[in-house]
């Protein structure tokens, strides 16, 4: 039976969609980095949920990067110049079944690596080769302005932490727990709306 669009989708329904993403489409390649699409996501899910953070935030770790799923760009997109803005597009998807803290974790969780990298002078030195990449196409470091406005949004310590598990969602050695270990945590997200 194939999966419901996007448009159908209600509380009942997104979390076998997103499952139903995971299976299909989980082992792509990510970008460049040592794990797959899947693999990486879910090792922030086991991150968030490792530093005891609650089950927005462990849902938004998981989420992060779910954007990556909703378009057609080449796995290589980045090497060729193209920002494929997956974080916009994954927030698209999401923003009606889950909490706005959610949401702002995927919409804004490129941004909060422009932030990091603006504020933080240590943290541009953690970044693999790949998210270095990225960062040139997205923007950079952001300026003085942004960097005021984007402080501004209530939801940034969420925000950041979810950046930071992003950074270090990429070991190749390690095997998180499968998607069916953070259903129930979407399951409550959706059901708290």
């Amino acid at each position: 039976m194939p999966a419901p669009s996007p448009d159908s989708l209600n509380a009942d329904t997104i979390v076998p969609f997103i499952a139903d993403i995971f299976a299909r489409r989980g082992a792509e390649e990510y970008l460049g980095e040592p794990v797959t699409i899947s693999e990486h996501m879910l090792q922030c899910a086991e991150l968030a949920e490792q530093a005891g953070a609650d089950d927005a935030t462990i849902a938004a770790a998981l989420l992060h990067d779910i954007g990556h799923f909703t378009h057609e760009f080449d796995a290589d997109a980045a090497e060729q110049g193209v920002d494929s803005h997956h974080e916009h597009a994954g927030a698209r998807v999401i923003e009606r079944f889950f909490p706005p803290i959610v949401t702002d974790c995927v919409r804004y969780h490129v941004d909060a690596k422009r932030f990091l990298c603006a504020t933080d002078p240590e943290y541009f030195a953690k970044l693999s080769d790949a998210s270095v990449l990225s960062l040139k196409l997205q923007g950079g470091p952001m300026n003085d302005d942004e960097v005021r406005a984007f402080a501004a949004n209530p939801h940034l310590p969420a925000i950041l932490q979810v950046r930071i598990w992003d950074d270090i969602g990429k070991d190749p050695d390690h095997a998180a727990p499968p998607f069916a270990h953070f259903a129930p945590v979407l399951e409550r997200v959706v059901r708290s709306v």
